[in-house]
């Protein structure tokens, strides 16, 4: 138990010191514009790349059929993100897809 405690603190430790070092060297230094706006698509690459394999790959092998409602759902999620560009909205939309997809059709 105690390694447990251990590893969670140091993981913390590890993930606040790395963001606050970014944070500290973005104050000190001019960052270039290009690195500037290729940040800004760090996060939506980072989200698709964790994303993506759940949708297209939820038995650890590629189903892109009608019977992979993961993937349906997150084609609803698209659809709406893209419309209302709404965040919570997408996300409620997406699991609102998916509880109903098993619910009509497993």
């Amino acid at each position: 138990m105690n390694n447990i405690w251990f590893v969670l603190l140091l993981g913390g430790a590890l993930t606040f010191g790395m963001r606050m070092s970014f944070i500290y060297l973005f104050g000190r230094f001019e960052i270039p514009a290009m690195v500037k706006q290729a940040l800004r698509f760090v996060p939506p690459a980072v989200l698709s790349a964790i994303i993506a394999p759940e949708l297209v790959m939820p038995n650890n092998t590629l189903d892109l059929s009608w019977n992979n409602y993961r993937l349906l759902a997150g084609l609803v999620a698209i659809l709406v993100a893209w419309r209302t560009k709404n965040t919570l909205l997408t996300i409620v939309a997406g699991m609102v897809a998916l509880l109903v997809l098993q619910f009509v059709f497993h």
